[in-house]
């Protein structure tokens, strides 16, 4: 697979990895990037992986999950989103989507499959923070704040790494869990990406590409060129 190798930038070499865990991730990450679409002014994701900690974590700015009880299920809406299974939106498989996300499982699984799970939100009103452990089995009462600030939405996991056979977040799954702020950073217009508070050099399309073509040669020994073109929304 192509992975992210720091000042090497984007190198072609063989991998062990562990897609269920890939997978988990990659749900949160790909939730924060749909933010784009529900608030354009959305310009900012950070992503922080410490091996050394074992914990993830994913942030993005504009508008935040609203802090208020859900009127049916009678709780957090945060807490509905993040902490309790078969509820969500997004069913409507004939839809054409711009959006990554489908039915809310996602995040809800990464949940179940970490060993510690903090969501914090604030839309104009409140701030959110919220805390499970052991696979979703226990959680903390939700702490809500009147202070209204700045809207985000972050996630901060430890990935249970028994229950997918690793002992560590080695150098292998790092590298790709690192490829992929690239790929949001490549398919998100308008949002910098910072990958462990570096903010990473895409912002276009044709810059990704750039990062897999760099110092490649066509056959005549000439360097590659790049024709790109955008050619819809989706």
């Amino acid at each position: 697979m192509w992975v992210y190798e720091g000042d090497e930038g984007m190198v072609k070499r063989e991998v062990t990895y562990v897609p269920g865990l890939y997978k988990i991730f990659d749900e949160i990450l790909v939730n924060a990037a749909d933010n784009k679409q529900r608030d354009p002014k959305m310009d900012t994701i950070r992503i922080d992986i410490k091996p050394e900690d074992n914990t993830i974590s994913v942030m993005n700015n504009g508008k935040g999950i609203p802090v208020e009880m859900h009127k049916e299920e009678k709780m957090y809406v945060p807490t509905m989103i993040f902490g309790h299974l078969l509820t969500g939106s997004n069913f409507n498989d004939d839809e054409a989507r711009v959006t990554g996300g489908r039915n809310g499982f996602g995040a809800k699984l990464c949940n179940v499959f970490s060993t510690k799970f903090i969501v914090e939100t604030a839309d104009k009103k409140k701030t959110f923070k919220q805390t499970w452990a052991s696979n979703m089995s226990k959680t903390t009462e939700p702490k809500v704040k009147e202070t209204p600030g700045e809207e985000f939405t972050r996630v901060t996991f430890q990935p249970d790494l028994p229950k997918f056979g690793m002992e560590k977040l080695d150098p292998d799954m790092v590298a790709i869990l690192s490829r992929r702020a690239f790929d949001i950073a490549a398919s998100s217009r308008g949002v910098k990406v910072y990958l462990n508070g570096k903010r990473v050099p895409v912002n276009s399309f044709k810059d990704y590409v750039g990062l897999f073509t760099k110092n490649k040669l066509d056959d005549s020994g000439n360097a590659l060129k790049v024709i790109h073109d955008q050619c819809g929304s989706r």
